[in-house]
C-alpha cells in the first residue's frame, strides 16, 4: 500500500508538470472555396487580424486555404506577422515553403487546396492583437489566391482597403502566463498530503 500512495504521489506530479503541446493558437475558420479568393502575389497583399489571448503565445507555422488553377502548385509565400495591418512593429517577416493537399475543385475551374508551411523559428508574441499577411506568393505559374471565408478577423487588401477576412490557422503553443503563487504550492501539496493520508487510514482500517 506504501508503494500505491507513492506511485500515486508521482502521478500527480508528473501530471501537473507536462508541458503545453503544439496546438492551434488561432484559427480564422474553415476554408469556404465557393464565394471569392484575393490575390497574395503580383504586387496584391491581404492582412488579416488575429488575436492572441491568455499569457501569450509562440507560433511556428500556418495552413490557409488557396484557390489556384489545375496542374499549378504552390510552392512558397511571404509572411508577416505585424501589430497593425501592413505594418506597424514587424515580429516575423520570411518567405517560407509550401505544402499544399486537399484539393478539390470548386464551381468556377478553380483547384481549392489547404496551403502548410513552417516558419523555421519560433515567434513569441505576448497577449494582444495581431495582424498576419501575405503577399509574394510564388507557384509554378501565376494565379494565387487566398480563399475568403468571412471569419471574424477583420482584413485589408493593400490596393482597395477592407475586405471579408480569409480562412487561415496558426499554430505554435500557447502559455497559461502565470507562475503558482506560494499560496497555490502550499494546497496543491496539502492535497497530496491529505489524498495520502486519507489511503493510509484505509489501509489501517482494513487491517484492523
Amino acid at each position: 500500500m506504501r508503494l500505491r500512495i507513492v506511485s500515486l504521489m508521482l502521478l500527480v506530479l508528473c501530471v501537473a508538470t507536462v508541458p503545453a503541446a503544439a496546438q492551434v493558437v488561432y484559427d480564422n475558420g474553415p476554408i469556404n472555396g465557393s464565394v471569392d479568393a484575393w490575390t497574395i502575389n503580383i504586387g496584391y497583399a491581404v492582412s488579416d487580424s488575429f488575436t492572441i489571448a491568455g499569457g501569450g503565445a509562440t507560433i511556428n507555422g500556418l495552413s490557409f486555404g488557396t484557390w489556384i488553377v489545375p496542374g499549378d502548385q504552390f510552392t512558397g509565400v511571404e509572411v508577416a506577422i505585424t501589430s497593425s495591418e501592413f505594418g506597424g512593429t514587424t515580429y516575423f517577416d520570411q518567405s517560407i515553403n509550401l505544402a499544399q493537399s486537399g484539393c478539390v475543385t470548386n464551381q468556377f475551374g478553380y483547384n481549392i487546396c489547404t496551403a502548410f508551411g513552417s516558419f523555421g523559428t519560433n515567434v513569441n508574441l505576448p497577449a494582444g492583437n495581431y495582424w498576419l499577411t501575405l503577399d509574394n506568393a510564388c507557384c509554378t505559374d501565376d494565379g494565387l489566391y487566398w480563399d475568403e471565408n468571412s471569419g471574424p478577423s477583420s482584413a485589408s487588401e493593400n490596393s482597395i482597403g477592407t475586405i471579408p477576412s480569409e480562412s487561415f490557422t496558426l499554430y505554435g503553443s500557447a502559455s497559461s502566463g502565470t507562475t503558482p503563487e506560494p499560496s497555490s504550492i502550499l494546497l496543491f501539496g496539502s492535497g497530496i498530503v491529505g489524498l495520502a493520508c486519507t489511503l493510509r487510514r484505509k489501509l489501517f482500517q482494513e487491517r484492523t
